[in-house]
């Protein structure tokens, strides 16, 4: 049974808690956006396919010449607000309402409630992730778990909230316009801005977003375009929203600038998204054989190429007036206080690296962490300050192409190989049944890790890698493999959650992913498929 509101046909059922999130007013909002600029959405999608042909023949990214005056202007974006100037330790982590609880108390400065890569945007994930952000915004949040009874509640001063929407590629399959699917992340904006903005602003704060998956500039212009309709509409000020745009991109890094000023009016800053990022680079350049990525654990921010991105990032951002956030730590609490203190401290030195390279704040996946990481920014940034906003970098030299797009080092091996297909299996048979986040081997994974794994088994295929066993990688001897890994997964879980779980789906997918003659830009796109 379908029902129209607002002139947004909706195939699946609106709950009761959801009638207030799916009012006529806020559903006309949301289909004028769609009237307004779903259509050129579309053509940005198909400009990124036309550019990323162009790096598939050959070429490779560069920073644009057409913006060269963009880069060597002298521009900055206009002032942050005043709950944005402290961003030291950031938490992410889905909608779901105890999430969003134990994340606005965590000892951490902001939380960005993520309907992207740590949410299966299932219908009740999306529907209910906007019930809980409104009650999280009254201050009218509660929780009780059904297994233990303990029942959770907001403090008095949580951390300031940024949402986090979808990627411009996905859709929202159960909202139709005129019968054609919504962009998914018009979707999550309009409902969030228009019915939080006005409490947002009572509560010292406003309307803030993460930007995800921006892989060139007119991307930023499309995104500024809505935002001042949006604003228009509400009737607030232009500069009410501000968003932080994610470069965790390949093609984003070169036009990071460019970004910066398309958005001028609206940008708090740039993101290092870093797992996004290793997995755009091996997309990016996935037919390029001299630039395959080795072993997932082995491309570290110590890598020269990463390295270079986040400085480039941190000089891009002060010079411009924007913070410069680091990327996020996936480890978690671990089961021994020996093995805990070794993974805190590898968290510390991780993050000690990018305050060192100027961030003004970084992520985290678990509020166990924050301690490590205030610590890391608290020291590092000068007495009296709240970020490094005044670490321009200028003395740096040139930060060319070359340098980010140089491959590191490390192996190639048949332990890689498998750890790629055991956490992409068990990351997308987790997403199939409705779960974005995921504990796996005592890392918090998300969309992002899973797309490095299964992407890097295609590279590998495709590019016939050389293996540290003596191995020519291909797609049989893959298969091999994961049917070997399969057995192990299967044993880890147990029979019980195997056959309760949608484990031949996931196998199923997995393989197409891995071994098709083309490579999915995204894997969550043929899943949604299935959800």
């Amino acid at each position: 049974m379908t029902e129209t509101i607002g002139g947004l046909e909706f195939l699946a059922p609106v709950s009761p808690a959801a009638r207030d999130i799916f009012n006529e007013r806020a559903c006309a909002f949301l289909a004028g956006l769609v009237d307004n600029f779903a259509a050129r959405r579309d053509g940005l999608l198909s400009a990124r396919a036309a550019w990323q042909a162009t790096i598939d023949a050959g070429a490779l990214p560069d920073f644009r010449e057409e913006t060269k005056a963009v880069r060597e202007g002298d521009w900055k974006v206009r002032p942050l607000p005043a709950d944005l100037l402290d961003r030291r330790v950031e938490i992410t982590g889905p909608v779901d309402r105890k999430m969003i609880i134990n994340a606005l108390n965590a000892d951490v400065k902001v939380f960005m409630a993520d309907f992207e890569d740590a949410l299966s945007p299932t219908w009740d994930n999306v529907a209910a992730g906007q019930v809980n952000l409104r009650d999280a915004i009254n201050r009218t949040i509660d929780f009780e778990d059904p297994a233990s009874g303990k029942r959770y509640e907001l403090k008095d001063d949580p951390a300031v909230l940024i949402a986090r929407v979808r990627g411009i590629h996905l859709d929202e399959k159960h909202v139709l316009r005129n019968g054609k699917p919504i962009p998914g992340c018009l979707m999550d904006f309009a409902f969030y801005f228009l019915l939080n903005h006005e409490r947002l602003i009572e509560n010292g704060s406003g309307p803030y977003f993460y930007v995800p998956k921006l892989e060139h500039y007119e991307e930023a212009r499309w995104w500024n375009d809505v935002f001042v309709v949006a604003q228009e509409f509400a009737g607030v000020p232009v500069g009410t929203v501000k968003a932080t745009c994610l470069i965790e991109t390949l093609p984003a890094v070169f036009e990071m600038d460019e970004i910066l000023y398309e958005l001028k009016d609206h940008a708090a800053g740039l993101n290092c998204g870093r797992w996004d990022y290793i997995f755009s680079y091996i997309k990016t350049l996935k037919n390029h054989a001299d630039r395959m990525l080795p072993d997932r654990h082995a491309v570290g921010m110590d890598k020269p190429f990463l390295d270079a991105y986040s400085r480039l990032l941190v000089r891009t951002c002060h010079r411009r007036g924007a913070l410069a956030m680091g990327g996020m730590s996936a480890f978690l609490p671990a089961k021994t206080p020996d093995e805990d203190a070794a993974n805190k401290e590898k968290v510390r030195i991780d993050k000690q690296r990018e305050a060192d390279n100027g961030h003004d704040g970084s992520w985290i996946a678990h509020p166990a962490l924050a301690e490590v990481v205030n610590r890391v920014y608290s020291d590092a940034f000068k007495p009296g300050k709240t970020n490094q906003l005044d670490i321009t970098r200028d003395n740096d030299g040139p930060i060319a192409a070359a340098d980010l797009l140089a491959p590191p080092e490390g192996p190639f091996s048949e332990d890689g190989l498998r750890n790629n297909i055991r956490v992409a299996l068990q990351y997308i048979e987790a997403w199939l049944g409705g779960l974005g986040a995921v504990a796996i081997y005592g890392l918090m994974e998300d969309a992002a890790t899973a797309e490095i794994s299964r992407a890097s088994v295609w590279q590998w295929i495709r590019n016939g890698a050389s293996l540290s066993n003596g191995k020519t990688m291909t797609a049989d001897y893959f298969r091999a493999v994961m049917k070997e890994e399969v057995e192990v997964v299967k044993n880890e879980v147990g029979a019980e959650r195997w056959s309760a779980g949608r484990f031949d789906e996931a196998i199923d997918l997995l393989d197409a992913l891995c071994v098709s003659d083309d490579f999915d830009a995204f894997l969550t796109l043929e899943a949604y498929r299935r959800i």
